[in-house]
Formats: C-alpha cells, structure tokens, sequence
C-alpha cells in the first residue's frame, strides 16, 4: 500500500492512540481487586433479593437488609475487637 506523508502521519498517529489505549486498559486491569462479598447469601436468598428489589427498589430493600443485620450483630459481643 503507498501512502504520502499526509497519510503516513495519520496511521502513525492512530497506531500511537491505538498503543495508549491499550496501556491504559493493561494498567487498569492491573489495578483491579478481587470483590469478596461481605455475606455469602445462598442461591434462594439472593434470588429473593432480586425480586424484592424489583419490586421495591433497590433502596428500600438495602435499608431493611441493613437493619436486620444492623439488629442481628448487636446481639453478639463485638466490644473486645476494637
């Protein structure tokens, strides 16, 4: 393929861009954590989680959940881990 310089300039630049983009998703990638799930809810639960958050919302169901465990671990001594 014959390019001019015009069109030689442009592919190199594409190739640079093309290079940049690529660095920067290897060092995203590089700075991923795995995400470890604070509570292990089961398959059954999970799927109930869904359903109420579709029919509820998203918030609303966050909110009980939270203060059903919230009331859940204030029945456990957690005053020598501090």
């Amino acid at each position: 393929m014959k390019a001019n310089e015009k069109d030689y300039q442009k592919y190199s630049d594409a190739i640079d861009r093309i290079q940049e983009g690529n660095e920067a998703m290897i060092e995203l990638f590089n700075e991923l954590e795995k995400d470890n799930p604070v509570i292990g809810f089961n398959g059954e639960v999970m799927k109930s989680i869904s359903q109420a958050k579709e029919k509820y919302g998203e918030d609303v169901i966050d909110q009980k959940i939270n203060t059903v465990v919230a009331e859940m671990l204030s029945w456990l001594d957690l005053t020598d881990l501090s």
